[in-house]
């Protein structure tokens, strides 16, 4: 082996000559270059370390799980007891092959790792210790001589220079020691490099030969015949594999062989079944995000029993989002999205927007909600009886119970309802009456409330006057019921639709007429309604547009026989008009007809507001009973009559008697 040529001088330590530091920096710079290889190569034969003591301690979890197999509770089937032996006999040569890793990684660790660990902790340390003493030493030693250079020429002091020269002595000594140890370690890491690199190597080695050996004698001996004969188990299960997979491309194939309108969405050629009462599939929600942001989240929606559940995508199981039980479903305007609906709550505090991908999706979910709302998924045959109810609504038949039998499955019979039009007489005990008595079978609906154009273009051209909701007027051309009223109150409304009826005196027709209509919108997928203000005086109701301020519509308060909120959805209500032109009799006989209306209130409120007005109307005859009527109730600065919450409510449960209703 060529011995080492380049070493560092030592009597020339304590001259530090720039040549000799010339030197010095090429060492340094050589025991820097070997650091940092040291410490990679560190890192590679760590890695190598580590990644076989993985294997050890992964070949033991092989062989115990090898053994776990037996003991599988698989939901097909038990594991095949000849795969469960072959299993076993595999786990006992993994654990003999385990003990000769785990030597292996012993011997990684004593006879490579340690060694390199060792050479770099103590010889590359000690190098660069030696190093910042060196540098130490050698700044103090300039300091001390810049000190002993600055000694005055002609006022010298002997003392002082003394001192000085001792300091440059002892500076000068110290740099020496420090230079020759420094020097030495150098020289020394010349020889010690060339053993680090080889004796890490030759130990890995050694550690594999014997790992080998012992690996071949464990193996070929013990295993030869047993591996053949699981060799041949494995063609046989390959084979027919074969066979399975060949039948499975085949249906690969003709699965999508389809025509491409199948992978689009709102393209379906199927009719859409409104006789569902349990739906499942993607739907987006809309979820606030500020006072006025929202933002969109798609989920998984479906329907369990009388609830609407929803599972996000990676959850194990879902939530319940709404009971759906009497809750109100329909379709709504909403931004610049498609197919949306809203799912309402029968005390109407609680309302979900939900959007579907087409409009097939879109209108089935509708219908199914509203199958679930009616309760039809407790009946022994679900879908029978939505198939029958969705054919009896085609038909315009009468519902299955009468309404006497309705309420007295009502689930809240004690609930106060508003009463119709007070009577100074007294009032009769309500007589059950049949669905045919209150409704001609097959009455034609009015679903919206189009306003002529020439009514517009009147109500809009110079010099009129139009309706103002929030109760200001015009100083000049006002109209008078409007300018004189006591009462002007507003409601945001949306109009369902409206139908000529038989009776105009009791409330079982106004909800017998919310049934039709809205099973009616169900049936023709007429989802869509538009918002209007309803505002309600002293003498008239007016349906308003809230856009343009023109009336659509107005009734006179003393034509409406009748009103009432739904039982279940309290922000359903509806009216009886009595007049002579919704019908073909004339004006000697009376005829009648219901307008339902869904708030975004209270209906009862509405209700309440109808009563006052007709109590205000018939107080105007009579200036005592005015007067204590504007005592009983609070004001407005204009002297107008104050509604209040609780007055409202007050005067919602002292209206009229307690009447049941039918499921609309």
């Amino acid at each position: 082996m060529p011995a080492v040529h380049h070493k560092l001088l030592l009597e020339e330590a304590l001259q530090d000559s720039p040549q000799t530091r010339s030197l010095l920096s090429v060492f340094e710079e050589d025991a820097g270059t070997l650091t940092n290889y040291t410490n990679q190569l560190l890192q590679s034969m760590q890695r190598v370390f580590g990644a076989q003591n993985e294997m050890a301690l992964a070949t033991e979890q092989l062989s115990k799980l090898l053994l776990e197999y037996e003991k599988q509770n698989f939901a097909l089937a038990k594991g095949d007891e000849e795969v469960i032996n072959t299993l076993q006999h595999f786990a006992k040569s993994v654990e003999e092959l385990n003990s000769l890793h785990a030597e292996l990684a012993s011997q990684i660790a004593d006879k490579m790792v340690f060694p390199m660990v060792q050479f770099r902790e103590k010889d590359l340390t000690e190098i660069s210790t030696l190093k910042e003493i060196f540098s130490i030493a050698s700044d103090e030693h300039e300091a001390a001589m810049v000190k002993y250079s600055r000694l005055p020429k002609k006022r010298e002091n002997e003392k002082m220079k003394a001192e000085v020269v001792r300091e440059v002595a002892y500076c000068r000594r110290k740099q020496h020691q420090a230079a020759m140890q420094y020097y030495c370690a150098l020289n020394a890491l010349q020889y010690r490099k060339r053993v680090a690199m080889l004796e890490p190597m030759l130990g890995y080695t050694h550690a594999q030969i014997d790992f080998f050996k012992k690996g071949m004698e464990l193996v070929s001996k013990k295993m030869d015949s047993f591996l053949s004969s699981v060799s041949s188990m494995n063609q046989s299960i390959e084979s027919q594999l074969e066979v399975d997979a060949e039948v499975m491309r085949s249906s690969q194939r003709e699965l999508l062989s389809v025509d491409d309108t199948v992978y689009m969405p709102d393209h379906d050629q199927v009719p859409v079944n409104r006789a569902l009462v349990q739906k499942a599939g993607y739907l987006n929600i809309r979820n606030k995000t500020g006072l006025v942001t929202t933002a969109w989240d798609r989920l998984f929606f479906f329907t369990q029993g009388g609830n609407l559940m929803c599972q996000p995508r990676g959850a194990v199981a879902g939530g319940m989002v709404l009971d759906l039980d009497n809750s109100s479903v329909m379709a709504v305007e909403c931004e610049d999205r498609r197919y949306c609906f809203q799912i309402t709550s029968p005390n109407g505090k609680t309302s979900l927007i939900l959007q579907a991908e087409g409009k097939k999706e879109y209108e089935e979910w509708i219908c199914t909600l509203n199958n679930i709302s009616r309760q039809i998924y407790l009946t022994d045959n679900p879908e029978a009886v939505a198939i029958r109810l969705h054919q009896t609504a085609l038909q315009a038949v009468t519902p299955i119970t009468s309404f006497e039998k309705r309420a007295e499955g009502s689930p809240n019979p004690d609930r106060a309802k508003p009463g119709g039009v007070t009577s100074r007489e007294p009032q009769k005990p309500p007589a059950a009456l049949e669905p045919e008595d209150l409704i001609v079978p097959g009455t034609p609906i009015q679903f919206d409330i189009v306003l002529p154009a020439s009514e517009f273009l009147d109500q809009n051209r110079a010099g009129a006057r139009r309706t103002n909701p929030f109760g200001e007027t015009e100083d000049d051309d006002g109209d008078s019921d409007t300018h004189d009223s006591l009462l002007q109150q507003v409601f945001a409304v949306r109009f369902l639709g409206s139908m000529a009826v038989r009776a105009g005196h009791t409330q079982e027709v106004i909800y017998e007429a919310m049934r039709q209509v809205l099973a009616a919108r169900a049936i023709h997928n007429i989802f869509k309604t538009s918002e209007s203000h309803l505002m309600v005086t002293s003498t008239c109701i007016r349906l308003i547009d809230p856009q343009t301020q023109v009336t659509k519509i107005s009734f006179q308060l003393k034509d409406v026989t009748q009103f009432a909120a739904h039982q279940e959805n309290s922000r359903l209500m509806g009216f009886v008009l009595q007049g002579s032109d919704w019908s073909d009799g004339g004006e000697d006989q009376p005829s009648f007809s219901v307008f339902a209306f869904e708030s975004n209130t209270e209906g009862e409120k509405i209700c309440y507001t109808i009563n006052l007005g007709k109590e205000i109307s018939l107080a105007k005859k009579d200036p005592e009973a005015l007067a204590q009527l504007m005592k009983a109730m609070p004001l407005t600065n204009d002297g107008k009559f104050l509604l209040l919450e609780s007055e409202t409510g007050a005067a919602v449960e002292a209206a009229g008697p307690d009447e049941q209703e039918s499921e609309a």
